[in-house]
C-alpha cells in the first residue's frame, strides 16, 4: 500500500534568487528531488551553477555597503517582521519540511516557529551593536573597540535541517550587518526556498539574502569565490576538511558546525524512567538524524539491566511510518546510500559483540517503499568499536555499562567527537562536577534537546567543529574587531 506521497503543487516555484532575481531554475545540471517516505521523486530540480555564484556575490556585495549602513533599528524592524511572516506561513512550511527529507509533520510547525524565533531575538540585538573602550596606559590615548560585519558570508547547510540550520546561522549574520549567499542543499531545497519567499513578503532589500540550489560544485564554488569574506559551513567532517583545505589558499575565515557521537551518561540515582525517555530520543529526534543526538548510552551497571528494559518498552511504542500521519514519531533516513551504510554498521557492531536489543534491519511490508530503519539498540557494546566511536546518522542507540563516575568521564571524553553530552542525575553536585569534565561544547543535564534556544551559544569542540552560533557568541561569530587608539599627548 504504500505511503502519502506529497502535493507537488504547494511546493515552491523559485530556486534561484540573486538580487531582485527571481528564478526557477539555476544554469547548472538538473536533478531530480527524491522524497525519502516512497522512494519516488518529487519534482526536477535545475540547480545553479559556479557561474550563478558569481552573480550571487556580486548581488550581495552591492547590496552591503546599504545594508551595513541601515540603522540598527531598521534592521531590527525587518528582522521583527520576518519573523512574523514565518509565523504566517507555518502551515505552509510543515508540510513542506515533511516533503523534503522525511522530517515528521509534527516537527514541522515547531521548525517553523523556531525559525521565527531565531530573528525575533537577534532582531533585537541589531540596535543594541556597540563597542567598548578600554584603559589604557603608557601615556594619554583614548582607545575604543569596533564591532564590525565581515561583508558577504557564504553560508552552506545540511539536508537534515536545512530550516534549522539556515536560520541559527542568517538570523545573527544579517542583524550584524552582513549579507548572505545561501546554498540550499539539492537533496532538501523546499523549506529555504520558502523562507526566500518569507525574506521578499518581508521587505528586505535585494540582494541581502541570495539563494542557490546546489550540489557539492556550488559549494566549492563558494568556498573559493574571493568575493566571499567567510564561510559558514554545517555538515560532516569529511567535507569540512575539503572545505579549510580550500579556504586556506586565501586565508579565508571559516566557522565550522560538524558531526557528533554525543555521549550520555545515566548515574545509578538518575529518574531512570525519565532518562530512557529522553535517551531514547537520540534515536527517534529527526529519525536519528541529528549532529547533537545522544546515541553513546553509558549506563551505571547498578540500573543497566533496567534501563534497558525501559528503552526497549519504550521502542516498542514508537510508531515508525508516514511522515505525514500525525500520530507518526519518526519518519525515514534520507536516501536508499544512507539506509544501507546504517544496515552494514549495525552488522559490523553485531559481529564486534554489540547485542541487538531491538530492531537492527530495513523494515518491509508497507515501509519497504521508502528508507526506513526502525529503532535499533545494541546492548553491551566494545567503547572500541567502529559502532561505538563512529557517527551513525540513523536511529541507532549503542548502551555500554560502567562502574564509576570516573570511568563514566573517560569514556564519555574518549572520543574524537565534542558537540553535546548528557548527564542523568539527581544529586545536583555531581551534575555540576560531572558536567565541568564533558570535553563537549553544550552539556546538558536531565535534558535531551531542550536547550537548543536561539539565546545560549551551540557548537563543538575537537572534530565538531569550532565556532559558536546561539547567544551573544553568536553575534560576535559574525563580526570583526577593529581596535582603535587616539594619541591625546600631541
Amino acid at each position: 500500500m504504500g505511503f502519502q506521497h506529497p502535493d507537488i503543487s504547494a511546493f515552491p516555484e523559485i530556486s534561484l534568487v540573486i538580487g531582485d532575481e527571481r528564478a526557477r531554475s539555476g544554469s547548472g545540471a538538473d536533478w531530480g528531488h527524491v522524497y525519502p517516505g516512497t522512494g519516488r521523486v518529487t519534482r526536477e530540480v535545475r540547480l545553479a551553477s559556479p557561474a550563478d555564484v558569481d552573480r550571487a556575490v556580486a548581488a550581495a556585495r552591492a547590496a552591503q555597503p546599504a545594508w551595513r549602513a541601515l540603522p540598527g533599528d531598521k534592521r531590527r524592524d525587518l528582522m521583527f517582521r520576518l519573523a512574523s511572516v514565518i509565523e504566517s506561513k507555518a502551515a505552509e512550511m510543515s508540510p513542506l519540511l515533511t516533503a523534503e527529507n522525511g522530517s515528521i509533520l509534527i516537527a514541522g510547525g515547531h521548525m517553523s516557529l523556531d525559525a521565527a524565533q531565531k530573528f525575533r531575538y537577534y532582531g533585537g540585538w541589531a540596535d543594541k551593536i556597540d563597542g567598548r573602550t578600554i584603559s589604557t596606559w603608557g601615556g594619554p590615548a583614548h582607545d575604543y573597540v569596533m564591532y564590525e560585519p565581515y561583508g558577504t558570508l557564504g553560508v552552506i547547510v545540511p539536508w537534515n535541517g536545512p530550516l534549522f540550520a539556515a536560520t541559527m546561522v542568517m538570523a545573527p549574520a544579517l542583524a550584524a550587518g552582513n549579507c548572505v549567499v545561501l546554498k540550499a542543499p539539492e537533496l532538501a531545497p523546499w523549506s529555504l526556498m520558502k523562507l526566500m519567499e518569507a525574506i521578499h513578503e518581508a521587505g528586505f532589500p535585494a540582494g541581502v539574502v541570495n539563494l542557490v540550489t546546489g550540489g557539492p560544485d556550488v559549494g566549492a564554488a563558494m568556498v573559493d569565490h574571493p568575493g566571499i569574506d567567510k564561510i559558514e559551513f554545517i555538515g560532516s567532517g569529511a567535507t569540512a576538511k575539503k572545505i579549510l583545505a580550500s579556504a586556506a589558499q586565501t586565508l579565508k575565515p571559516v566557522g565550522l558546525e560538524l558531526g557528533g557521537k554525543s555521549a550520555v551518561i545515566v548515574f545509578g540515582d538518575a529518574n531512570l524512567q525519565a532518562a530512557a525517555k529522553r535517551g531514547l530520543s537520540g534515536a527517534v529526534s529527526a529519525n536519528g538524524q541529528g549532529c547533537v543526538n545522544g546515541t553513546r548510552l553509558l549506563v551505571e551497571r547498578s540500573v543497566y539491566e533496567p534501563y534497558l528494559q525501559m528503552l526497549k518498552a519504550m521502542a516498542a511504542h514508537v510508531k515508525v511510518g508516514d511522515p505525514f500521519a500525525m500520530d507518526t514519531f519518526m519518519g525515514p533516513v534520507i536516501s536508499e546510500t544512507a539506509l544501507d551504510r546504517i544496515d552494514s554498521m549495525v552488522r559490523r557492531g553485531v559481529e564486534q559483540g554489540g547485542e541487538v536489543l531491538c530492531g537492527g534491519a530495513r523494515m518491509e511490508g508497507d515501509h519497504g517503499e521508502g528508507y526506513f530503519y526502525p529503532i535499533t539498540v545494541l546492548a553491551g557494546v566494545a567503547p572500541a568499536s567502529e559502532i561505538a566511536r563512529n557517527e551513525v546518522f540513523g536511529p541507532v542507540l549503542v548502551v555500554t555499562p560502567f562502574d564509576s563516575e570516573e570511568e563514566a568521564i573517560a569514556l564519555a571524553n574518549d572520543s574524537d567527537y565534542g558537540l553535546g553530552a548528557y548527564v542523568h542525575t539527581t544529586n545536583l553536585t555531581r551534575a555540576h562536577r560531572v558536567a565541568g569534565r564533558m570535553m563537549a561544547g553544550q552539556v546538558q543535564v536531565n535534558g535531551s534537546g531542550e536547550a537548543m534556544t536561539p539565546c545560549v551559544p551551540f557548537g563543538g569542540m575537537k572534530h565538531s567543529g569550532h565556532g559558536r552560533l546561539g547567544g551573544i557568541e553568536g553575534l560576535r561569530e559574525f563580526q570583526q574587531v577593529r581596535n582603535v587608539w587616539v594619541n591625546l599627548q600631541d
